[in-house]
Parts: structure tokens; sequence; C-alpha cells
């Protein structure tokens, strides 16, 4: 009887000490990335993501060319012996250089949101720092850009400010007479009036070549050593050059040059893969246009693939048999295509490099529980 009672103590024993144990629920890690839309919804301590997409900045760079005849043209030949001068006032644009720089923008279509239960530990950072993934940072934006300023001549450049006459007008003067009334008679008393006469077109242009050629004569003295009066430093030289360049730009006419820069903002699209698109047009008489305009040749760009990603096949592994589901567990990314962009106007190219085109791509998922070196 004792003994029964030992051992009926015992088990009550036993019963109260394993129900005071704590149960330990063990809880199996989730994790699940979805892309963003109206039926997902934001959770405490969830993380944001984005795909990348690529914009490209293209600059183009043009120059104006004017040729502006001279004042004293038709007189070159006389004058000078000048034959071979500009006859007519012309401007022509030509295409000087290409620029394009890229850079990664977060794609507002390719959104994903990554939720797990336990300490997430992923290559999030690997991928981001490869720039496959972009996160929802603000700074990736505030990317300054370089501001050209159009090459402009001044304005003694391109025209003709002097004539280079010493002097534009003469007086002259003239005999005139007034009637004067004397008792029953008139008389003419004469008297001398001054006026300025403004000098015509030939004498003006018989002065600037008679400075011209005394300007060389005395070039042609300084250099010969013949001259009284030496210049201590090439300065004197090179103002007497400049002069001299003025006076014979009076007939046989100026040309100058002037640099333009047109930006543009493209962001690719599949569908422009392999076939021209059409950036702007371009004339020789009136440089760039846009390019809904019907005056001048398409400047077109082109991205032709080099690397065919949507050719990749992903292919499902079979699922054992007890495995569990893993339909939202694994992490989007973007793999970018390697594309030759090319810009030519008609036959003549202007720009061909290769690029990484990340929305020519294809989007692939990797598994979230992927440790980073690992």
């Amino acid at each position: 009887m004792k003994t029964r009672l030992n051992l009926i103590m015992i088990f009550i024993v036993l019963i109260t000490t394993v129900s005071c144990f704590t149960k330990k629920v063990v809880v199996e890690p989730k994790t699940m990335i979805l892309p963003l839309g109206d039926t997902v919804h934001l959770t405490d301590g969830c993380l944001v993501y984005g795909l990348p997409l690529t914009v490209l900045d293209i600059e183009v760079e043009v120059e104006k060319r004017t040729e502006k005849q001279g004042p004293y043209s038709k007189f070159a030949n006389d004058l000078l012996g000048i034959k071979e001068i500009i006859n007519q006032d012309k401007e022509t644009w030509s295409i000087t250089g290409v620029r394009i720089n890229s850079y990664s923008e977060l794609d507002p279509a390719e959104l994903y949101v990554i939720e797990s239960n336990t300490l997430f530990q992923t290559n999030v950072l690997a991928l981001r720092k490869s720039g496959l993934i972009l996160d929802l940072n603000p700074e990736m934006y505030e990317r300054s850009k370089e501001i050209r300023k159009n090459k402009r001549p001044s304005d003694y450049q391109t025209g003709f400010p002097d004539m280079g006459s010493d002097e534009y007008f003469i007086n002259q003067r003239d005999t005139v007479f007034r009637l004067v009334k004397l008792d029953t008679a008139f008389i003419k008393i004469p008297y001398l009036v001054e006026k300025k006469k403004q000098l015509t077109i030939d004498q003006l242009a018989e002065k600037a070549a008679k400075s011209l050629l005394e300007l060389r004569d005395g070039m042609h003295l300084i250099l010969t050593g013949e001259a009284n009066v030496f210049p201590q430093d090439k300065s004197a030289i090179d103002e007497m050059n400049r002069l001299e360049k003025e006076y014979l730009a009076l007939f046989a006419g100026k040309t100058w040059t002037e640099s333009k820069t047109f930006s543009y903002s493209l962001i690719p699209h599949k569908d422009m893969r392999d076939k021209p698109i059409a950036l702007c047009r371009f004339s020789t008489q009136n440089g760039i246009n846009e390019s809904a305009s019907k005056t001048g040749i398409p400047v077109n760009i082109q991205f032709i693939s080099v690397q065919k990603a949507n050719d990749l096949k992903v292919i499902t592994r079979p699922k054992a048999e007890n495995a569990p589901a893993a339909k939202y567990d694994k992490l989007f990314y973007r793999m970018p295509e390697v594309v030759s962009v090319n810009i030519k106007m008609g036959e003549e190219s202007f720009y061909s490099s290769r690029k990484l085109i990340y929305q020519f791509g294809q989007i692939i998922q990797l598994p979230a529980n992927y440790l980073i070196g690992k």
C-alpha cells in the first residue's frame, strides 16, 4: 500500500514539473517578395526597392559658319589686286560632335516589396552596388549636369564697325550771291558758304586701300631694319597684323563661326530596338529642327542588340513531393542588355558606342535567402 502511494506521488510531481516548463514554439522563417500594386499593403519593417532603367542624355553640338561680304568688295581687284573674295552673305551649319551620357533611374513600373518575419539576409546590397536593383534613395536624383555655354563671337568680329577711313566728310566751299537793293537797282554781293559733304563709297574704299598699303610698307621697314624707330616687343607687330586683317576684310570679306549645343533626354523602350528613331532634323541652311519638322534630313539614333538577353530561357526545377511551396520567396532583379548605340544622318555616322540598357534586359528571380559572399 505504501509503495503504491509513493508511485502516485512521483507521477504527480513529474506531471507538475513538465507543465511548468515554457513551451518553445519554433517559427519557420518566411520571406515574401511581391510586386508593389494596389492590392499590396506595406507593413512595418518591410523593404521597398525598384528595378533600374537607363536614361540617356544626348548632346548634339553644331557649328554655324557665317560669311559676310566686305563693303568694298567690288573695288578689291582694282585697288588691291585681290580676286578671291566673298561675293555674298551666306550661313552654313554643320554637326561637329555628339555626346551621350547614361545613368540609372528607378523604373516606376517595376517596384517590389520585401517582407520577412525574421532577420533578412540576402544579397540586396551586392545587387544594389552592381546596379541590378535600386532602393528608394532620393539622393540618386541629385545629379549635377554641366551647363555648356554656346560659343558666340563678339560684336566686333561679326561686322564692320570701322570703314577704314581717317575721315568720312570733307569741307566744301561754294560761292553764292545775295541780292541787295540800292535805291533803284539790285546788286549781287558774293560770299563764301562752307558745307560738309559725305565721302562716296569709292572715295572711302580708296582711303582704306591707301591706309592698308601704308601699313604694309611700315611693317616691311620694321622687319627689314630700315625703320628709324623699332618696337620694344612683339605687341606692336601683333597690333599691326590685326589692323592689316581688319583692313583686308573690308575688301575680301569676313568669316566667323559660332557653336551651339542642343540637349535631349531619351528613355529607350523595347520597341525601339533594332530600328532607327528620329532624334531631330538637320539642314545646312537652318541647322537643327524638331523631329516633327518636315525640313532637313532626320538624325536617327539606333539601338542594335549585341547580347540577346531576352533569348535566355528560365527553367523551373521540379519540386519534391514533400517540399514546401516557395512561390513568393525569390528576389526580382534585372539583367541589362549590351546595346550598340549609333547616331547617323543618312550614311554619315556621328556616334557609335556600346551601352548597358537595363529595360532591354530580362527580369530574373534569385532565391531570397542567398547570402552575400556565399
